[in-house]
């Protein structure tokens, strides 16, 4: 396997137009993920004109680990990935955890950002962890799930809430586990910070005055699609696509729509 280009600490894969780039598209994963989830988004999009990245966030993918890995540092991340590639305003695609990190990014630097695509994700700060979060955030349980976290019980996890995770893919997410340094960071993430740190955040995302594309699942369980009825009505110019059948895990249960919705909105801009 080919190792991914290093910028600024971080992994990242890249696709690029045949022409000028209209533009650059950046796009953050969630948990337990990598940027290979987002494979397809990043092939239309430069189909579509533009020069699309995808980093692995620390201590996922190819991405070393950068202890500790708290909510802050994974912000600060971001910006060496942008800075050490020079990229200027972009546009972000953030899912999950790549939302809460990516937003803090994109308000922090409001010059940086062209436009945003949020899926499957929270930044209220009256939010809500859900269960499995919980698990994760418990000292001794949430130890007692990385820890003990196996391929095939990874397999069975996902598969369960997504139908659109094939081998592939779990063998990419796996990474996530194959170091004790790797598993810690995990909980270190979760246990970093409360939705309460986003009461200086409220109302940045409407202020960026960028265009948003809200793109979830219809059936997600950890992030329900209130949560984007709720971006919709604090950023007044965001856009509403609700993927049917798709669940937590939008783009690797609907590769095609959600690239092709990507694609979309990019065209616009």
């Amino acid at each position: 396997m080919t190792a991914l280009p290093v910028a600024g600490g971080l992994a990242y894969r890249e696709a690029l137009p045949q022409s000028e780039p209209l533009g650059t598209l950046v796009c953050l994963h969630g948990w337990p993920e990598s940027s290979y989830m987002f494979g397809a988004v990043l092939e239309a999009a430069a189909a579509a004109g533009w020069r699309a990245l995808a980093p692995d966030l620390p201590g996922y993918g190819d991405s070393e680990p950068d202890a500790p890995a708290t909510w802050p540092r994974m912000v600060q991340a971001v910006e060496r990935f942008h800075a050490g590639l020079d990229l200027g305003p972009v546009a972000l695609c953030l899912h999950d955890w790549g939302g809460l990190i990516g937003l803090r990014w994109a308000c922090d630097h409001p010059e940086a950002v062209r436009a945003l695509v949020i899926s499957d994700t929270g930044f209220f700060s009256d939010g809500k962890w859900h269960g499995l979060a919980d698990v994760l955030r418990t000292p001794g349980e949430g130890e007692k799930l990385a820890d003990g976290m196996t391929p095939e019980g990874l397999a069975g996890a996902l598969r369960a809430v997504s139908r659109g995770v094939d081998d592939d893919a779990l063998a990419e997410y796996w990474r996530a586990f194959t170091t004790p340094e790797r598993r810690a960071g995990q909980l270190e993430l979760y246990r970093s910070g409360e939705f309460s740190d986003l009461i200086p955040y409220e109302g940045k995302l409407a202020a960026l005055g960028v265009p948003t594309l809200l793109l979830w699942g219809a059936d997600d369980p950890f992030a329900p699609v209130a949560g984007a009825h709720r971006f919709a009505a604090e950023i007044p110019h965001a856009q509403l696509q609700v993927i049917d059948g798709a669940g937590h895990f939008v783009y690797d249960d609907e590769p095609q729509q959600t690239s092709a919705a990507v694609a979309g909105f990019l065209g616009t801009l």
